[in-house]
């Protein structure tokens, strides 16, 4: 949970001064929003452009313009984020601001992005998806997620950092743990507990690998960052660590959660899964739209570091602000149609859709857009043409769409379907 603002002193005269006229808005953490949250997203950007939650003791933003205003702008931080994640991942390269932040991502970046990225992960991709493919693609039928979108993206981060195969049980874990901390808004103390019982553990079993790799280091994604430097500066162990444990959620729920929505979407518009199917350069295309209409991550907290208007209301510094993602996604000032899910929507660069300036928000902006996006979309596009190749007539189970669930993070947790093995 976020800190209270009634602690803060001084600041909260202010705040609840501007509070004053504010209507109260739709409850995102109301069981309404769970069963279906895009009622009251729309309801929320279009009537109630800024409000405050109490239940998260914060301001709440959803129109395009403001949510990339806060992302880009220096008067918000990614402070919250010592509250949010440092106690179950340690020191994360999202809080770092300045000199740490632009050495600590130049070190990570090359990893992540580029020929490196390709040279390291594509074999590795492509052969955790065909072996995971084998275990179904004679049976005719798979729960999508549960046996292969949740397995997939871990199988590969397992294999990357040179880490046993055997740990994959643990690491899964480990990986629901910290997850089900970072969405814990209700604030749950076993959750809570749960968390931080995991940082203790991946930290006992990671300091002595990092070690070993920096007396030892081998072609693995660990050895490298061990021993990367930039400007003569290296990351700590801790540091290294953190990042580690960073990834596994980060670039584990990005590709996982999303890759789902993706197929959700597919599926539901035969016409436009059909296209993909018979052009595959389209893959990008759909991932992109998928990000925009349906993205994993609802929302996103900033904190401010000065006062800030926004719908003459002024948003103190030191105060909180959630920025609700998928409204912003689906707002008509910026989309045309924004409700239409379209893989062929005029004017988006599937390239520039991983890129900090893309034209959707989910990955962020400015200088803390995720640095994995490039990876997720790689891994999205070659899992996606070899799914296509085992996966004829595809269709949900029963004729009957998954069901979405979460209120911070939004997927199917179970995708049945069925199919005819090529």
């Amino acid at each position: 949970m976020a800190p209270d603002l009634l602690d803060r002193g001084p600041l909260i005269v202010a705040q609840k001064e501007s509070r004053k006229n504010i209507v109260t808005a739709p409850d995102i953490m109301s069981a309404d929003y769970e069963s279906n949250p895009w009622p009251i997203l729309n309801e929320i950007r279009e009537n109630h452009p800024i409000t405050f939650h109490k239940g998260l003791n914060s301001w709440l933003l959803s129109r395009f313009e403001d949510v990339e205003k806060v992302l880009t702008s220096r008067t918000f931080s990614t402070e919250n984020y010592a509250w949010q994640l440092e106690p179950v991942h340690g020191p994360t390269i999202l809080q770092l601001e300045g000199t740490r932040h632009r050495l600590t991502r130049g070190i990570i970046t090359p990893t992540l992005r580029g020929r490196s990225m390709r040279e390291t992960f594509e074999h590795v991709i492509t052969r955790n998806s065909e072996r995971l493919i084998d275990d179904w693609r004679r049976d005719g039928h798979v729960d999508l997620v549960k046996q292969f979108t949740q397995k997939l993206p871990i199988s590969v981060i397992l294999d990357v950092l040179g880490l046993d195969q055997d740990m994959k049980p643990t690491f899964h874990i480990w990986y629901n743990a910290i997850h089900d901390y970072f969405t814990n808004i209700a604030g749950d103390d076993e959750v809570h507990q749960a968390g931080l019982r995991v940082k203790e553990e991946l930290q006992a079993y990671m300091l002595p690998l990092i070690a070993e790799r920096k007396a030892n280091p081998g072609d693995d994604l660990i050895s490298r960052i061990v021993h990367a430097e930039i400007e003569g500066e290296r990351l700590s162990d801790i540091e290294i660590k953190s990042f580690i444990s960073f990834l596994l959620v980060a670039g584990s729920e990005t590709t996982d959660l999303q890759m789902a929505n993706m197929w959700l979407r597919l599926i539901e518009h035969p016409d436009q899964l059909d296209a993909v199917r018979k052009d595959r350069s389209l893959i990008p295309m759909a991932f992109a739209e998928t990000l925009r209409h349906t993205p994993a991550v609802l929302m996103i907290m900033r904190q401010a570091s000065e006062d800030a208007e926004f719908h003459n209301t002024t948003v103190r510094a030191g105060d909180l602000v959630t920025l609700l993602l998928a409204a912003a996604n689906h707002d008509p000032r910026k989309y045309e149609n924004p409700e239409e899910f379209n893989i062929f929507r005029e004017g988006v660069d599937p390239a520039i859709e991983l890129e900090q300036y893309a034209s959707h928000s989910t990955f962020a902006r400015g200088r803390h857009f995720c640095i994995g996006s490039k990876l997720a979309g790689f891994e999205v596009e070659i899992s996606a043409n070899q799914l296509l190749d085992a996966m004829d007539d595809v269709a949900f189970a029963d004729g009957i769409a998954p069901k979405q669930e979460g209120n911070f993070v939004r997927a199917p947790r179970s995708f049945p379907v069925t199919f005819t093995p090529s």
